[in-house]
């Protein structure tokens, strides 16, 4: 699918956009993402690892700090266990290559060790948030380059339920934590991945200042563009996209253990003073 107005009216559920917008074949590849749940077991060309990896390192960082890391993992057994911790996903040990994306400040302080130079600065919730930045940037020029490999993705943020254990799988020293891991192989054929609709720009491009109230009638009428996939998908969600989005944000027990996050991060390293 590289029509410009079909994946558009996918990406938004419906065409309402100008026919002549600018358009490329890099365009093409990141509007027609999906996350792929279902892969098939073939390897992946060799250098397909390396060529990820490099395409990750072309992003932007903060100061050129580079405070991001990233563990392939390929072992049977460890996708097994990583599976475990983020609620038993079966396609983290179903595909070939699983990437454990790390906000890594143990490079820095090491560095800085080494050379008898002072971090303090390391210690402030400033430089947590440039690693985990750093890491997301990295990790999406990856997804880009695996899409463009005919490679499927999806990202696994249920890392975050359980640091400790990762870091333990991981064997992850002090100031280094998982904030996301990444599936990425082939897509399972007989597993049928629609693109989903996002928000109307309506609601997220917002022009000069930001305005809240103006975003109503676009939530609304994205509530009945989420109701119509979920019907075409066979999805049995209950509830429009806000009411299920109010739900995973209720209360400190929806977020599945992730509200121990900052006494979790202090106890791996990061002070976040």
């Amino acid at each position: 699918m590289t029509n410009s107005t079909e994946l558009l009216n996918h990406r938004y559920g419906h065409s309402n956009f100008n026919p002549d917008i600018p358009w490329s074949d890099t365009l093409a590849t990141l509007l027609s993402h999906r996350s792929i749940r279902a892969y098939l077991p073939d390897a992946l060309p060799p250098g397909t690892l390396e060529i990820l990896i490099a395409a990750a390192q072309s992003a932007s960082t903060s100061s050129n700090l580079q405070t991001w890391s990233v563990i392939a993992v390929e072992d049977a057994n460890r996708k097994e266990e990583l599976s475990k911790l983020a609620n038993n996903q079966a396609h983290i040990h179903q595909s070939p290559l699983f990437l454990v994306w790390l906000a890594d400040l143990a490079r820095p302080v090491y560095i800085a060790e080494n050379r008898g130079l002072p971090h303090e600065g390391l210690d402030y919730l400033e430089m947590f948030l440039v690693a985990a930045i750093d890491a997301a940037l990295a990790a999406q020029n990856a997804v880009i380059a695996a899409e463009s490999l005919g490679l499927g993705t999806v990202y696994i943020g249920a890392l975050r339920n359980k640091p400790e254990e990762v870091a333990q799988i991981l064997n992850l020293p002090p100031h280094v934590v998982a904030v996301f891991g990444l599936c990425v192989g082939y897509a399972d054929p007989v597993v049928k991945v629609a693109i989903k609709p996002r928000l109307p720009q309506s609601v997220v491009l917002h022009r000069e200042t930001y305005n809240l109230a103006e975003q109503e009638q676009g939530i609304s009428e994205y509530n009945q563009i989420m109701a119509n996939f979920y019907n075409s998908q066979h999805m049995n969600i209950p509830g429009d996209w806000s009411e299920h989005s109010s739900k995973r944000v209720a209360s400190a027990e929806s977020l599945s253990g992730r509200h121990r996050l900052k006494e979790i991060l202090n106890n791996l390293g990061f002070k976040l003073q």
